[in-house]
C-alpha cells in the first residue's frame, strides 16, 4: 500500500473489495484468465509451429521474471531464447517473433491513447494535456512505422544495418581480444526476408491479436472499477481507457519491474481526477494489479519449473515443426 498515501486508507479499500458479490468475483476471475491466455495468441502467430501449451509456458514464465526482477525484461528475452531453443526453434525464428511482437505491442501502446481521445471527442471535451499526449502518440507511432519500413525497405539497406552492427560488435570484441564479427550482413538480409514473409502472411492476425490482448487487459480494469462501485457517470469507458492508455505508455520505459508503483500511481491519480471516488478507485486498481501483475508470478514460477523438468517437448536444434504460411513459408 506504499503508493496509496493521500488517496485513501487501506481499510476503506478492503471494505470496497469485500462488498463485491461472488458473481462479480467469478467474472473478474474469468476475465483475468482470459487476459493471461491472450498473450499466447501473439506468440503463436509470430512463431509458426509454436503450440498453445508451449506459448503458455513461455509467456507466463517470462512475465513472472519481468514482474519480479530488476532488469527482468532483458532476462526474460534470454529465457525466451532458451525455451524456444530447447523446443527446436532456431534463434533467428525466435528473433523474428520477438521483434514483431515487441513492435506491435509498442504500436498498440502508442495507438491506444489516440483511440481514447477519439472516443472522448464524441463523449466530452478532452483536456489540453490529453490532446498533446495524443498528438505525441501519433508522432511516435508514425516514426516507429517509418523506422520499420526503412529496415525492411531493401536487402541493401538491411545489409548496411548488419555491417554497421558488425563494426560496433567488432570494436567491442577487440577489447576482449576476440576476432572480428563477420557474416552479419547476410544474417540481417535473411532476417529481413523472414520478417517480410511473416508479416505478409499474418500482419492482420498479428494486429488483431495485439489489440485483443491490450483491450482484454483494459477489460479487467473496467470490470474492477464497476464492481467496486465506480459508475459510468463518475468515470466513463472513454475516460477509463484514456487513463489506462496513458498509464501503459509509462511501461515503455521500465523504471521498475512490471511498472510496479508507477502504474498504480498513474491509474489512481488519473481515475480520481476523472471523477472516481478515491477509495473506490484505489480498490479497483489494487484488484486490477493483483489479477494482472501478482497472479502471473506464481503461475510463471510453476511454468518455469515445468519447463525445467519436462523433457517430452525437447527437440534437437532447428527441428521444430514449420507451419506453412500464405503465400510463402518462413524458411
Amino acid at each position: 500500500g506504499w503508493f496509496l498515501p493521500q488517496f485513501t486508507s487501506i481499510s476503506a479499500v478492503w471494505t470496497s473489495v469485500r462488498a463485491m458479490t461472488w458473481v462479480e468475483v467469478a467474472v473478474l476471475g474469468v476475465a483475468a484468465l482470459w487476459n493471461l491466455a491472450t498473450y499466447q495468441f501473439l506468440m503463436m502467430l509470430t512463431t509458426p509451429g509454436l503450440t498453445f501449451r508451449q506459448a503458455t509456458v513461455s509467456t507466463e514464465a517470462t512475465t513472472a521474471v519481468s514482474n519480479t526482477v530488476v532488469g527482468g525484461a532483458a532476462i526474460s528475452l534470454g529465457l525466451t531464447y532458451a525455451m524456444n531453443t530447447s523446443w527446436g526453434f532456431s534463434r533467428s525464428r525466435t528473433s523474428v517473433s520477438l521483434l514483431i511482437s515487441g513492435l506491435w505491442n509498442n504500436f498498440a501502446k502508442l495507438a491506444l491513447p489516440v483511440l481514447a481521445l477519439v472516443l472522448l471527442a464524441f463523449t466530452g471535451t478532452p483536456t489540453t494535456g490529453r490532446v498533446v499526449g495524443g498528438l505525441l502518440g501519433v508522432l511516435a507511432l508514425v516514426a516507429a512505422v517509418v523506422a520499420l519500413g526503412m529496415l525492411l525497405r531493401s536487402e541493401a539497406a538491411a545489409a548496411r544495418i548488419g555491417n554497421g552492427a558488425a563494426r560496433a560488435a567488432t570494436a567491442i570484441r577487440r577489447m576482449f581480444g576476440r576476432g572480428p564479427a563477420t557474416g552479419w550482413d547476410r544474417a540481417t538480409v535473411k532476417f529481413r526476408g523472414r520478417t517480410i514473409l511473416l508479416l505478409r502472411a499474418r500482419w492482420h492476425w498479428i494486429t488483431l491479436a495485439t489489440l485483443v490482448s491490450h483491450l482484454s487487459l483494459f477489460l479487467v480494469l473496467l470490470l474492477a472499477l464497476r464492481f467496486v462501485g465506480v459508475s459510468a457517470d463518475q468515470v466513463s469507458i472513454a475516460e477509463a481507457l484514456a487513463v489506462f492508455a496513458f498509464a501503459r505508455l509509462l511501461t515503455a520505459i521500465p523504471f521498475t519491474p512490471g511498472g510496479l508503483g508507477v502504474i498504480e500511481l498513474a491509474l489512481i491519480t488519473g481515475l480520481s481526477t476523472a471523477g472516481g471516488p478515491r477509495a473506490l478507485v484505489a480498490a479497483a486498481v489494487l484488484i486490477f494489479r493483483a489479477l494482472t501483475f501478482v497472479l502471473p508470478i506464481p503461475i510463471g514460477l510453476g511454468t518455469y519449473v515445468f519447463w525445467r523438468r519436462n523433457r517430452s517437448w525437447r527437440r534437437e536444434p532447428n527441428t521444430a515443426p514449420r507451419t506453412e504460411l500464405v503465400p510463402e513459408s518462413v524458411p
